[in-house]
């Protein structure tokens, strides 16, 4: 099973919902597979997928997987989370998603700046530190 495959199979199905492919893990677990699928998306108010569109498409993706023979013959167990808190902000979408949180950013130069996300473009996006 490539990641790569899987990528170009489950972009679509996560696309019906809404839903954008962030990362996709094989990892073994025993004598069975672990396949962690992480999704994010814009949901009704732009600012990250809903539970219940994460449970449907993990309903699509695990039937999809179910009649293709692209995860093979050997046991797995499928995961489907969102990106959660913990995972860096790492393109334009994410800081538009977060906007308004209070975050710690990492400048070029290596410092870091607490603040809350403000309005935000492909180019950068703008810190409220100290109510500024």
């Amino acid at each position: 099973m490539k990641d790569s495959q899987l990528s170009s199979l489950l972009t679509p199905i996560l696309a019906h919902y809404s839903l954008e492919l962030e990362e996709i893990d094989v990892m073994p677990a025993g004598k069975r597979r672990l396949l962690r699928v992480v999704v994010d998306g814009d949901g009704p108010e732009g600012r990250g997928p809903l539970l219940d569109d994460i449970a449907e498409a993990t309903k699509a993706i695990s039937a999809f997987l179910d009649t293709s023979d692209v995860v093979g013959s050997s046991a797995y167990t499928l995961e489907v989370s969102s990106r959660g808190i913990n995972r860096p902000l790492t393109a334009p979408r994410h800081w538009r998603r977060n906007r308004d949180r209070l975050v710690e950013a990492v400048l070029r130069d290596g410092t870091s700046v607490s603040g809350r996300i403000g309005d935000g473009d492909d180019e950068g996006v703008e810190l409220e530190i100290d109510g500024t």
